[in-house]
């Protein structure tokens, strides 16, 4: 479900689940969506502009909207989309979050919170002005839900056909930090994260510390997290350059029932934590 965004809600909803599905090593295929209308505000004009939004999505990803429900609902303040996809990928071929493998790196490509970036820049344009951010930033921040865009399917797709891919995952709600710790914890790993490593672009920095959060914990669609064999993660990162995705190291896994380690600066520091997601105190 789609809960924080009011703003291009359904295409938020479309590209969130194909990115789940991606990140199997799957291919999305269909998608059906669940459309819930505050009461006060629900008009057809509204339902109509989701739809339109979610069926631009699917043709963007070749997924065919194979059905959904819409109703008006009692007790909501902003509409809610609740979305379900289902791909395709031949089992050999799955990818599982729990596969990391002690020695692996840890790859990112993309950079953090995309999403986060783009939500706050749109939900709250009017805070961030007030707090002197050039309008021009804030134009880029809202963009950032399309360019460079919280879908991870192309990546993810790249990325199998290059290397045996151990894990995948694409960091959400509790952004790149708690991504980690899920792959971690499923895949019952240590790691070492480079905090200085992870990439973090200016307009998001500037959007995040704007209301005192931390990229590190905030919602972080558009990014995707890869284990790969320490050897392969060179042609990797080519392939990715090669077709204009960036991707850097982060980290790597280290053994079995290891502690989660962070360093910046060369030091070590506490490995990050986020029971919510810092988005959550903006719009909890």
């Amino acid at each position: 479900p789609i809960t924080f965004a009011a703003d291009e809600i359904g295409w938020y909803a479309v590209n969130v689940n194909a990115n789940d599905i991606a990140v199997m090593g799957a291919t999305p295929r269909w998608f059906l969506a669940t459309i819930l209308l505050p009461e006060k505000t629900a008009t057809a004009t509204l339902a109509e502009a989701i739809y339109t939004q979610i069926a631009g999505a699917c043709d963007g990803l070749g997924v065919a909207l194979a059905g959904g429900h819409t109703e008006i609902t009692v007790g909501l303040e902003r509409p809610i989309v609740a979305g379900f996809m289902l791909g395709e990928v031949a089992s050999e071929r799955l990818v599982r979050s729990s596969g990391v493998q002690p020695g692996d790196a840890l790859i990112l490509a993309g950079s953090i919170p995309i999403e986060g970036t783009a939500l706050i820049a749109r939900e709250k344009q009017a805070e961030l002005l007030a707090r002197g951010i050039a309008p021009a930033l804030v134009r880029r921040a809202q963009d950032f839900l399309h360019d460079p865009g919280i879908s991870v399917v192309r990546a993810a797709r790249l990325a199998v056909e290059t290397v045996a891919v151990h894990a995948m995952h694409d960091p959400t709600e509790g952004g790149l930090a708690t991504g980690i710790w899920e792959v971690a914890q499923t895949s019952g790993v240590g790691v070492e994260i480079d905090l200085d490593a992870v990439p973090v672009r200016a307009e998001s920095k500037v959007v995040c510390d704007a209301f005192g959060l931390d990229p590190l914990g905030t919602i972080a669609s558009g990014a995707l997290l890869l284990a790969v064999a320490s050897g392969d993660a060179a042609r990797l990162l080519a392939a990715f350059g090669d077709t204009g995705l960036a991707a850097a190291v982060i980290g790597r896994a280290t053994e079995r029932g290891a502690d989660l380690k962070a360093k910046r600066g060369g030091q070590e520091v506490a490995f990050p934590r986020f029971a919510v997601d810092e988005i959550a105190r903006l719009f909890g």
